[in-house]
């Protein structure tokens, strides 16, 4: 860490100056950096381009004109060093100036900061929370048991048979609006699930009851909200025909469709068995994520922040952090955020509005969090550092030297010491 003599001056709420100094050998070492940097770009006759000698192009032009570039280059370190050594948690961009840069001297600076509110703590360990079943019954068995039967069921014809809820039908359409069609409201061959709401509600519920080889007239009228404006709450009329209908037949229950299911299982009691183990663990599962919740979430409704609320700053920061993992998220399926938005009808303002409900609580969690590992003194050891780097390298089928190079130990003890304060919080409460 840079010696920088940092020194914090408190203002008005959050806000306040870091005044700090960047030390004469940091900034000659940047002054160098910059020279090597430009050196390429300067013409000096006598000098192929790069192999001019530094002393003679500070002759020309004067060290000052290096001084914004090394200045760029060894800000931030030094601006980092200036935060830990002040102690205090910056949020958002600070607003930096230069106050002198003298030759031979250390150029002084200040920063105009916000920084994380002060958290006053209520009670967080023995807290309260619902108690969780985590009991199986067999009727939860059977029901997942006829999910699977469902899946494993195939589509036969109706012969001659009204279509009922639940039957597939193949079907044209083709749908108009006082006698004028529009775009994407024609199809052939469609298969649609009656019930299922695919369509229009009213559409799938005028085709109940009718057979194969039936034109049926279906008058609808769109949702208000519908996506297309032009159509949105107009009464619309499709012309439709049932070419098919099929409904679906249910393999027997019994120990080969056990084995076809699951490779694994010889019988249907066996499957009965697995499908309970699995049900159980799911159950234990989330009545663990359950009282997590509810623990964090009542130690922080117990706390407050001190003088005012959460900073704008850092909600606008939570939501684009959203953002950028949900898009990243999306990019990694082969979606584009551009495709994204077309796909969805939604734009990057709705992205924005649907991550701000939320955002403050997330906060505020972090920062309560934050609070009870300083409260607590939780400082992970070397080992715990070893096994969150080895857990990452497993998780994310990495080399662990490639994981301690993305991640800074700082921020990996950071990360384990918030775990360690859920687990100090949900192990401690109690169910009731």
């Amino acid at each position: 860490m840079v010696a920088t003599n940092a020194q914090w001056t408190k203002g008005e709420g959050n806000k306040g100056t870091l005044s700090f100094e960047i030390p004469v050998e940091i900034y000659t070492d940047g002054i160098d950096k910059a020279y090597n940097k430009v050196k390429n770009q300067v013409n000096m006759p006598g000098f192929r381009k790069g192999k001019m000698p530094k002393q003679l192009f500070i002759k020309q032009y004067g060290e000052e004109a290096l001084y914004q570039d090394a200045m760029n280059i060894v800000l931030g370190d030094v601006y980092e060093s200036a935060v830990l050594e002040a102690g205090i948690t910056p949020v958002g961009q600070p607003a930096i100036d230069a106050d002198s840069m003298n030759k031979g001297e250390a150029w002084k600076l200040h920063a105009e900061v916000e920084i994380a509110p002060e958290i006053e703590l209520g009670e967080y360990k023995g807290l309260t929370v619902p108690k969780q079943s985590t009991r199986v019954t067999a009727k939860e068995v059977d029901a997942e048991i006829e999910k699977l039967q469902a899946q494993q069921a195939e589509l036969v014809l109706k012969e001659d048979e009204a279509a009922a809820e639940g039957d597939t039908v193949v079907i044209d359409f083709d749908g108009s609006v006082n006698g004028d069609h529009f775009e994407g409201g024609k199809g052939e061959n469609f298969s649609l699930e009656l019930g299922s709401g695919q369509f229009i509600p009213g559409f799938e519920d005028q085709l109940v009851g009718h057979k194969a080889g039936e034109d049926v007239e279906v008058k609808v009228t769109f949702p208000e909200d519908y996506q297309a404006a032009d159509l949105a709450g107009k009464e619309a009329l499709f012309e439709t025909t049932i070419h098919e209908v099929k409904t679906k037949e249910l393999p027997a229950l019994d120990d080969e469709f056990a084995k076809d299911v699951d490779e694994d299982v010889d019988s249907l009691e066996e499957l009965k068995a697995k499908t309970k183990d699995q049900l159980k663990e799911d159950k234990q599962q989330a009545a663990k994520d359950a009282i997590e919740e509810a623990a964090i979430s009542q130690a922080v409704d117990n706390a407050s922040v001190v003088g005012e609320e959460v900073p704008a700053s850092m909600i606008d920061e939570d939501v684009h952090r959203q953002i950028d993992q949900y898009l990243g998220n999306m990019q990694q399926q082969g979606i584009n955020p551009d495709m994204y938005f077309q796909l969805t009808g939604t734009t990057h303002d709705d992205l924005h509005k649907q991550f701000e409900d939320g955002a403050e609580k997330r906060v505020k969690t972090n920062l309560v969090l934050e609070a009870i590992v300083a409260a607590e003194k939780v400082e992970p050891s070397d080992a715990d550092l070893d096994a969150e780097v080895k857990s990452l390298a497993d998780q994310y089928g990495m080399d662990e030297a490639a994981v301690r190079q993305a991640l800074t130990p700082e921020m990996l003890k950071h990360d384990i010491a918030i775990k360690q304060v859920v687990d100090l919080i949900v192990e401690s409460a109690v169910e009731a």
